[in-house]
């Protein structure tokens, strides 16, 4: 019998009874990470066949024509997992679920998982999992500034910092309020890495609105509008010039003090800011089963991510070497 190929849309569980009856077994977590996969039919990567077949007793995918012998996990987040696919399910429905996301230690309890050291590894592989490859840059009219998330520092001077890290922010305006925003860390506050962080998050031909801090003189080069506002002497409050960003920066702080009491390394924050983001930018959605949709949806479009380099803080930071 053959693989057949369905019409792509949006399924998703509508709360927690239907989500415990649709992802009760491992063949169905499997078949729903097959559709996100490939949603407009299985497609050999070896002879380009749309025919296939289930195997029989096997979680592979065997191609018709040429045999080829795929699987829904293989180069995705889920790949060579020892990890049963129901807990990564419960995984992402929690961590979707909880407004304010959830701690490794707070996700073990209810998983009912023995390791702390396996939760951790979960969280941080689904944290990779919530920025969208090839997603789109901000547009129009866009604040951009940077922080520093950490503990207080004495004897440093302006921008300078030893132990905490800097955030480089763009937040949408939307009326009076915030749209879309981007978050990353920043090994300093220099022309160079300001403005890779600006490229890499906002669209060309986009306005964007910064402080007077010199990094940013190069914007207008690159093919930004630049409007510019002098902070140092003015009359008004950066918050008040500048109050998108602000209270992103704000919101950002609370939330890792709150669900994270802190505890966030400076190794692992990028991860932090990742979540952050995806929950912010989805903050509007009525439905969390959608956002449960999205993140498995983005787990099977990322490249697969081993333990060995979520210890060690590792991914593709290719904004850093531009």
């Amino acid at each position: 019998m053959f693989w057949a190929a369905e019409t792509a849309v949006e399924d998703y569980p509508s709360n927690l009874l239907e989500f415990e009856r649709r992802f009760a077994t491992e063949d169905s977590c499997r078949t729903y990470l097959q559709k996100l996969r490939w949603p407009d039919g299985f497609r050999c990567p070896r002879c380009d066949s749309d025919r296939a077949w289930p195997r029989v007793a096997s979680p592979l995918i065997e191609c018709a024509r040429c045999g080829y012998k795929a699987s829904a996990t293989a180069g995705t987040i889920f790949d060579r997992t020892r990890i049963p696919l129901t807990i990564w399910f419960h995984a992402m429905w929690l961590l979707t679920h909880q407004k304010n996301g959830a701690s490794a230690v707070s996700l073990q309890r209810q998983l009912g998982l023995t390791r702390y050291e396996t939760t951790w590894t979960v969280l941080h592989k689904l944290r990779r999992a919530m920025v969208r490859p090839g997603r789109d840059r901000l547009r129009g009219l866009v604040e951009v500034d940077e922080t520093y998330v950490g503990g207080d520092e004495k004897d440093v001077r302006g921008r300078e910092t030893h132990t905490k890290s800097l955030v480089g922010v763009a937040a949408e305006e939307q009326g009076e309020g915030i749209g879309r925003i981007r978050l990353a860390t920043l090994p300093n506050a220099s022309g160079r890495h300001l403005l890779a962080f600006v490229e890499a998050s906002v669209e060309p031909g986009a306005r964007v609105h910064t402080d007077g801090w010199e990094g940013y003189r190069g914007l207008k080069a690159k093919g930004y509008g630049h409007e510019v506002t002098i902070i140092k002497g003015s009359l008004q409050e950066a918050h008040i010039i500048l109050p998108r960003v602000h209270r992103v920066v704000s919101l950002l702080k609370r939330w890792l003090l709150g669900t994270h009491q802190g505890a966030v390394r400076p190794l692992h924050l990028e991860y932090y800011l990742d979540e952050f983001t995806f929950r912010f930018n989805r903050r509007t959605s009525h439905s969390r089963g959608k956002l449960f949709y999205r993140l498995a949806q983005q787990a099977v479009e990322v490249d697969p991510v081993h333990w060995q380099d979520v210890a060690a803080g590792q991914r593709r930071r290719r904004l850093h070497n531009q």
